[in-house]
């Protein structure tokens, strides 16, 4: 019998890792422990035929500085506020407008988007759970505009470096008319799922402004919503899952939301205000399960409503006197936080500094504090649609402003409302804080929560210059994206980033001779070594 050599020691720690993991953990954890990244887009690096060597955090003997922060934007698709521009348009024409909103982020120094697939019950992928979206094809027919949105949209964001975040509307339907089908059955597309499963149709509110919601309140529904969004999750190499604040509709005076019979069905004798909570936190709860289960290294997100509960009602609210998540759409947005059921949470605070009823400065501290020593990673969602309005909204200087405080409060990034606002740069506003702000490029921050695969360490073959800049061979095997460093003084500073694959270019050298690193970054943002410094001539 031919006897097998022992394992070493290493390999038997590992496979017993492994085994705990399967009995204990489960599939899910089990493939965040074990999964290694591979680049999303571009060529495979060249294997280097000299082991790399490098240093990590280090630039021979300087230490490296970068920011750590996501930058975004919201591309919205809903009624074409931002893309399409109008429904109907050409592959050609769709593809065109979304090179220049992703030219527009790159410019803006971002390195994230959240784009809206799914506005109100539709898709803009080929979907088994969702008609076509009537904002790209300009039709309710359900029929396939013949080629793939989204997976154009993730591949041209990754060849870009920007984080895909695919933004959900979990419950929304339909929108009201007359430019949406409103709550008529008879204009839903012939595919539309509410049409085959009516129990799960509330319309809300009455009149004009009525649309179809699925009932949050049926379990079958709520699994149906799960799916047809896993499904993307699925399909798709996105880097993240985002909600905002639509969960049960914004309540209008005078009328409640009309879910008797699933409240009668379900209940199970609670309040109904606690049962509607307890449906959208059973939501949260099991897409954040199911996606680290599905795909572990994905980003799971939420952008509410920025007040939780006014201090006047619960000692543990904020300084502030507006619409309560908690108790208007049954958003229970501190919980969710508390229980580590987001990677990252985007508070949408759409005020002013000083504004009586929710001030900036005030909100700011309760989303900090909420988020100190937990895994969820705190971005702001930032009003760039209110600049130019009257009042505090005049002064070009306000998102600026609110930034600093941002800044000061340790939070880990700002996502931009919307799209459109920023390309507009009323009063210069916009201008202003990404030259003071987002003056540099920025790596995204790390996120402890996620599968960490740190690249072995990167290198510099060689550089050539060029009328714009300094062209460089590099090697960087195992990495998602690298980053480039240059050499100034006592440090060196982050000055350009790509996608693993794409060409690696400093666009502005200084003259001169000038000293530069490499790293390769893993998904998750886990930098490797520094290489070794490389001075061009």
């Amino acid at each position: 019998m031919l006897r097998l050599p022992r394992p070493p020691v290493k390999l038997t720690l590992t496979l017993a890792a492994v085994l705990f993991a399967t009995s204990v953990l489960g599939i899910g954890l089990l493939r965040a422990a074990t999964y290694t990244p591979t680049p999303a887009a571009g060529a495979p690096w060249p294997s280097t035929s000299v082991p790399p060597t490098g240093t990590p955090g280090k630039c021979g003997t300087v230490p490296v500085k970068a920011a750590r922060e996501l930058r975004g934007m919201w591309l919205t698709t809903v009624t074409n506020i931002d893309f399409p521009s109008k429904r109907g348009l050409t592959q050609a024409q769709v593809k065109a407008e979304y090179q220049r909103w992703l030219d527009l982020a790159v410019a803006q120094r971002h390195n994230a988007i959240f784009v809206h697939v799914r506005p109100s019950g539709d898709a803009f992928w080929p979907s088994a759970y969702a008609p076509w979206s009537e904002w790209l094809t300009g039709k309710r027919d359900g029929k396939s505009p013949g080629w793939d949105p989204m997976d154009y949209m993730v591949k041209e964001a990754h060849a870009r470096n920007l984080e895909f975040h695919a933004w959900f509307n979990p419950y929304r339907g339909t929108q009201p008319g007359p430019v949406g089908p409103g709550a008529d059955f008879a204009k839903l597309a012939p595919n539309h799922p509410l049409l085959a499963h009516r129990d799960w149709a509330i319309s809300y509110p009455k009149g004009d402004t009525a649309r179809l919601y699925f009932d949050p309140g049926i379990p079958e529904a709520r699994k149906f919503v799960e799916d047809s969004m896993l499904e993307a999750v699925q399909k798709y190499d996105v880097d993240g899952v985002h909600f905002d604040d639509f969960f049960y509709p914004y309540p209008k005076a005078g009328e409640d939301f009309p879910d008797n019979a699933s409240y009668a069905k379900y209940g199970a004798g609670k309040a109904r205000a606690q049962w509607r909570r307890d449906n959208v936190d059973t939501l949260v709860r099991e897409m954040d399960e199911r996606i680290k289960a599905m795909k572990p290294w994905v980003k799971f997100g939420i952008s509410p409503f920025g007040i939780w509960r006014n201090y006047a009602n619960d000692p543990d609210g904020s300084q502030s006197r507006g619409l309560e998540s908690y108790d208007a759409i049954y958003a229970d947005t501190r919980k969710w936080v508390q229980q580590g059921w987001l990677d990252y949470i985007v508070p949408q605070l759409y005020w002013t500094i000083g504004f009586a009823k929710a001030d900036y400065a005030k909100l700011l501290p309760w989303w900090t504090a909420l988020t100190k020593g937990t895994n969820v990673q705190l971005y702001i969602g930032m009003a760039d649609y209110r600049i130019g309005e009257e009042g505090a909204w005049s002064d070009p200087a306000q998102l600026d402003r609110q930034m600093v405080l941002n800044d000061q409060a340790g939070v880990q990034g700002q996502v931009h409302f919307s799209a459109k606002q920023i390309r507009a740069d009323r009063l210069g506003a916009v201008t202003r804080y990404r030259d003071k702000h987002y003056a540099s490029p920025a790596l995204l921050p790390r996120m402890a929560r996620l599968p960490a695969a740190p690249p072995q360490a990167a290198r510099l073959v060689s550089a050539t210059r060029f009328d714009k800049g300094v062209r460089f061979q590099a090697e960087a095997a195992g990495a998602t994206s690298w980053a480039l460093y240059r050499v100034a003084g006592a440090s060196a500073a982050l000055v350009a980033t790509g996608r693993a694959g794409a060409e690696v270019v400093d666009p502005a050298p200084p003259a001169g001779p000038v000293t530069y690193c490499l790293s390769g970054l893993d998904r998750s943002g886990n930098e490797g070594p520094v290489s070794k410094p490389l001075t061009t001539s």
